[in-house]
């Protein structure tokens, strides 16, 4: 049997599987007339912000693929690359879509089904996010293989994964800011000033709040781990093409992601509980199969190909995998004492909270970057640099398990959301609030699984880099990679204080407005007229879809411009200095962030004074701090990395135009 039947094949599956899980999830019973309305203003503003933000999207890409056509006219780049490019951000546009579009129509079914009780909600809540971890994995894995058939050079596929960046990156940049500019605004003004409980009914931000959580805890995660599975399945073809290694090791990431496919779709069957305290593990749990599965899989497939060399190398990837997931559940689980020292830290107030907070997410990454470290070493040894894309495409494989236990957070967000607002009975969100608790950790584990993977796969790209633009080291020694090095280390910072800043403006203009319909409307909050949500949602997304720009060219241009400025070498230190800065950085605010929004809900449900106390504002000033550490700064590093290698990898024939080079030859 050809190999490339079995990603076929697997992506066809995964397809398939999400499409019977979408149609589960639209026949479920309806709401009241009330939570129907509220859910249908939730997916207005979601799809509208989605429109707005892939309208500005399409004129990068016209820019793009008139530079690259006529890159490929001259014969600088390879004919095909700007329909690869084309090929690869519309796959990625469209898992991000198909995501969302399911998020907003199973919130409202998820509250329906609290109902019933905690395991049917979460049922419901998790068949909803598994539309979007395997409509990822399926199209990702399947427009990949197609490409990959019908031009059979990994080097035309660079297009493809700058595709899957460029839109990965508006995704995650623009989504992020929208949903921590309304969140923040909505919490500063509802709960620190006017004493409002989250997701009340009489707080103008409070459906803008709801919008965010899908545009970009759900499509802005679809697209990032669409990307990166592309990219460390190019990252991983690239090597195995550029070392001349057999043909085995070509198809191999392919065959990697189909068997973990089908391992997946099995995982995702495991997931049921009545118990509130543990949620978290029997979504665990379904990680834990998946990647046992997967790992029985790869043994078989490696005792076909008689390497288990490549064997030992995938494990040592799915071991990472899983030791991530614990480590990051260690991090920021409400139970757990990292997030209860953060809790306790607020009974002195907002600094003591945002000291203790910093300070957690400096030391959660410790122990990531040295499993990561650990994973290096060991698929090294037995395979290789071939080894090391090989293990990151393993991990990867799981995007499917991963992305549906994330994709489950901002469902049962929304849910206790919509039943706040809606009057249903507490008992309801007694259910919903210990689903949406677990939500937090969930997303931030997906997150340092996101994160982790990208610095494996931005390593074999860097690996790749070296080998097209024929450096064999880089001196540090040398000026020019020294001041590589600083520049590269400097840019994830940058990112993330443009960024943080455009949730800053947002949240701002937020603030005011919610102060002024408070002011302005005459019985808002006695409940006797509803508040204009139509216009936070405008603020908030006029404000994302102007900051997408500046994050966007500070990616596409920094290679750019220190490859034709400054040469390779220089340009090789950039990339490792933002590999390295990008990975420990990104780690640091995606955990701390998690933690500060469950100390939050720790307080919440009664400990050290409870709602409404000054240890609760103390706590929700530390969350609003780590809002747009987790969902914007720090997982927008991630696709961040990834466009700068890819840039780099597509310029490469230009390095002999760069100004060393030139007075070299001069």
């Amino acid at each position: 049997m050809d190999i490339i039947v079995i990603p076929l094949v697997a992506s066809v599956l995964a397809l398939l599987y999400a499409a019977a899980a979408a149609f589960f999830v639209l026949k479920q019973e309806k709401g009241s007339k009330k939570m129907e309305e509220i859910a249908k203003g939730i997916r207005q503003g979601a799809t509208a912000f989605l429109k707005r933000e892939y309208k500005t999207i399409f004129l990068f890409w016209l820019i793009l693929v008139v530079i690259f056509s006529i890159a490929a006219y001259f014969r600088i780049l390879p004919g095909a690359t700007p329909i690869a490019f084309t090929v690869g951000a519309a796959g990625s546009a469209l898992a991000g879509y198909i995501g969302m579009e399911i998020s907003v129509r199973a919130n409202v079914k998820t509250a329906k089904a609290a109902e019933k009780g905690l395991k049917r909600s979460l049922h419901v809540a998790f068949v909803g996010g598994s539309v979007t971890g395997m409509s990822v994995v399926g199209l990702a894995l399947l427009g990949f293989t197609l490409m990959f058939m019908l031009y059979k050079n990994p080097l035309v596929l660079i297009g493809f994964g700058f595709g899957a960046s460029l839109v990965s990156l508006f995704a995650r940049v623009g989504g992020g800011i929208y949903t921590k500019g309304a969140d923040v605004g909505a919490d500063l003004v509802g709960k620190t000033e006017i004493g409002l409980p989250e997701d009340d009914p009489r707080n103008p931000a409070v459906i803008a709040d709801n919008v965010g959580d899908n545009v970009g805890d759900c499509a802005g995660m679809a697209a990032d781990l669409y990307e990166s599975y592309v990219i460390t399945v190019l990252a991983s073809m690239l090597i195995a093409q550029l070392f001349k290694l057999p043909h085995i090791a070509l198809v191999l990431p392919l065959a990697v992601g189909g068997i973990a496919i089908v391992a997946s779709i099995i995982g995702t069957f495991v997931v049921g509980t009545n118990d509130k305290k543990k949620i978290w593990s029997t979504l665990y749990r379904s990680i834990l199969f998946s990647g046992l599965l997967a790992v029985i899989g790869f043994f078989a497939f490696a005792l076909v190909i008689h390497n288990l060399g490549y064997f030992a190398a995938m494990l040592s990837g799915i071991v990472v995998a899983i030791l991530l997931a614990q480590i990051t559940g260690h991090y920021t689980n409400k139970d757990t004492k990292a997030v209860l020292e953060i809790a306790e830290a607020s009974r002195s107030g907002a600094g003591t909270n945002i000291i203790s907070g910093v300070a957690n997410g400096m030391r959660a990454t410790a122990f990531p970057v040295a499993t990561i470290v650990a994973g290096i070493l060991v698929s090294y040894v037995f395979a290789g640099v071939y080894g090391i894309s090989i293990a990151a495409m393993a991990m990867l494989s799981l995007t499917g398990i991963i992305v549906s236990v994330d994709s489950y957070g901002p469902i049962t967000d929304n849910a206790g959301g919509i039943a706040e607002m809606s009057g249903m009975s507490g008992s309801v969100r007694g259910i919903t609030d210990p689903l949406d608790a677990v939500g937090n950790t969930t997303k931030a584990v997906t997150k340092g699984f996101a994160i982790g993977a990208a610095a494996l796969a931005a390593l074999s790209l860097f690996v790749a880099f070296a080998s097209v633009s024929g450096i064999t080291a880089l001196d540090i020694l040398n000026p020019l990679v020294m001041v590589g090095l600083f520049l590269g280390a400097m840019i994830p910072f940058v990112f993330s204080g443009i960024t943080m800043k455009a949730v800053g403006r947002a949240a701002a203009k937020i603030v005011e407005e919610v102060r002024d319909q408070v002011k302005t409307k005459k019985g808002l909050l006695q409940g006797k007229v509803l508040p204009d949500y139509a216009k936070a949602v405008d603020i908030t997304t006029k404000e994302a879809i102007r900051s997408l720009v500046a994050p966007a060219l500070l990616g596409i241009l920094s290679p750019i411009v220190v490859g034709l400025v400054l040469g390779k070498f220089a340009l090789g230190g950039l990339l490792a200095g933002v590999i390295v800065s990008g990975l420990v950085l990104a780690i640091m605010m995606t955990t701390g962030g998690a933690a500060w929004d469950n100390a939050k809900k720790y307080v919440e449900e009664g400990h050290f004074g409870g709602k409404g106390s000054d240890t609760h504002k103390a706590a929700v000033v530390g969350d609003t701090v780590g809002d747009p550490f987790k969902d914007t700064a720090g997982p927008g590093i991630n696709p961040l990395i990834k466009v700068i290698n890819t840039v780099s990898l597509l310029i490469f024939p230009l390095f002999a135009f760069s100004i060393p080079a030139m007075i070299h030859v001069l």
